[in-house]
């Protein structure tokens, strides 16, 4: 893959689609979320003509609190989850990645204090809008050791969401797809804020 990706969906659609481009605009993936389903379900192609599926992500469970979802391949193999680690905070947003039910990478977000910001500022008209465009997170995804392998930056944009995903060190091409997967997952589950 060519970096830096380019990661956008609409913000007012009934069917959630995320698209995946590289840094020559070639299409990565193209996400498609199923809608009104007691549990999750998420559907990845490789572009936007949904003409080939490589990925399905299925929630293990109906409600989302401790949710894993799980990553399976079009053949049915096992990729790996993800998973939010504890409640829904506040303060900052923390996921695990799972290979083979060990924690493989960890998803944190940078900058918690404009999340903090975002959320008690959020719901004031025409001011929360503001912090909503300005206050924009980035997310980190390390190694189970710690070292930092791919960056998530949201981009100012008002009809859509942006994120820009930086590549900070070389890793294994599965490790960088189920990290892939595993960013969307949480940008699907994050997706109100900003």
């Amino acid at each position: 893959m060519q970096y830096p990706l380019e990661l956008r969906f609409k913000i007012l659609s009934l069917s959630q689609q995320i698209s995946v481009v590289d840094a020559n605009k070639a299409p990565i993936l193209h996400i498609k979320q199923k809608m009104f389903r007691f549990k999750e379900r998420v559907e990845v192609f490789s572009d936007s003509t949904l003409s080939r599926k490589l990925f399905e992500i299925n929630a293990d469970r109906m409600i989302d609190f401790s949710a894993s979802y799980h990553f399976s391949a079009a053949d049915g193999s096992d990729w790996g989850a993800v998973r939010r680690k504890g409640m829904r905070s506040l303060w900052s947003a923390h996921y695990e990645v799972y290979e083979n039910g060990i924690v493989d990478m960890h998803i944190n977000e940078e900058e918690p204090w404009k999340k903090l910001v975002e959320g008690l500022l959020g719901e004031i008209p025409i001011v929360g809008f503001l912090f909503i465009y300005l206050l924009n997170p980035s997310y980190l995804i390390t190694m189970a050791d710690g070292t930092p392998a791919l960056r998530a930056t949201k981009k100012p944009s008002i009809f859509e969401r942006y994120f820009v995903i930086e590549k900070l060190t070389e890793i294994d091409e599965d490790d960088e797809l189920r990290a892939l997967l595993s960013l969307l997952m949480m940008v699907l589950l994050e997706k109100d804020r900003g």
